[in-house]
């Protein structure tokens, strides 16, 4: 494989989609969340993408077969006239710098395709110390878009963001700028030390807000309440998680 591989699933007409991407990153905070929004609203798989710019390695299922790992992309068609989305997920984010604006050129090709004038990337904001913290970060590629995310509970113009958003939830933005496609970036405060359903909550109720669509937070609800409890756990027996690993040497704060 020498380039980026696109594998049509189905064919499918959408009315002015919004694009929401959830790739790995800090806590899988965007992750979480798209995974989520398919989960409950249904979503078709539309579209599979393969990049040699992925690691190299395949995904072993349940049942021992494998699947070269890849980002895929999901649609749903609102039967009563709302939102209509497509949805961005996957096993990695590229482990290349050349890889990143490769696949961020594909997801905007894509884009244009189903005439999208707005795309969401979601992702987590790592503090380095274990929170309770609800806030939501955001950054946007349009100053009309800020009062929108501030309405929404989104703290816009953080000091804390001003080195920038590593990955695909921030180049993204800047890469939509140079088209005049309006993007936004939400990020979930978290620890950046393990799997965050609770910030995802936050995340998901926030989107939820921008996007018109109400959303069940009980699977996240749940598995938020199973995640604190490996934490008392680990801290009664004195062991402190560690952070995850990433595909940058960068500060955690900034991994979206």
């Amino acid at each position: 494989m020498k380039a980026i591989e696109i594998k049509r699933i189905k064919d499918i007409k959408l009315n002015n989609p919004i694009i929401i991407e959830g790739l790995p990153g800090v806590g899988h905070v965007g992750k979480l969340v798209a995974e989520h929004i398919i989960k409950q609203l249904g979503a078709e798989k539309i579209i599979e993408i393969y990049s040699p710019h992925f690691p190299p390695q395949v995904i072993v299922n349940s049942n021992g077969t494998i699947k070269l790992v890849n980002n895929e992309i999901y649609a749903y068609k609102a039967d009563d006239g709302g939102q209509d989305l497509l949805i961005i997920v996957g096993d990695h984010q590229s482990a290349t710098n050349e890889g990143h604006y490769e696949l961020c050129s594909t997801y905007i090709s894509i884009a244009k395709e189903f005439g999208v004038k707005r795309i969401y990337t979601l992702g987590g904001y790592g503090t380095g110390e274990l929170s309770e913290s609800t806030d939501i970060i955001g950054a946007v590629n349009n100053i009309e878009l800020v009062e929108q995310l501030k309405s929404a509970g989104v703290a816009v113009g953080e000091q804390e963001l001003n080195a920038g958003i590593i990955g695909v939830s921030g180049l993204l933005l800047g890469m939509c700028m140079q088209i005049e496609l309006d993007a936004a970036c939400l990020m979930g405060v978290t620890s950046g030390y393990m799997v965050d359903p609770k910030s995802a909550q936050s995340v998901l109720r926030a989107l939820g807000k921008l996007i018109g669509i109400e959303f069940d937070m009980h699977d996240l609800e749940e598995r938020a309440v199973d995640m604190m409890k490996i934490v008392e756990k680990l801290q009664n027996a004195g062991q402190v998680p560690q952070p995850e690993l990433q595909s940058y040497n960068e500060d955690l704060r900034y991994i979206g």
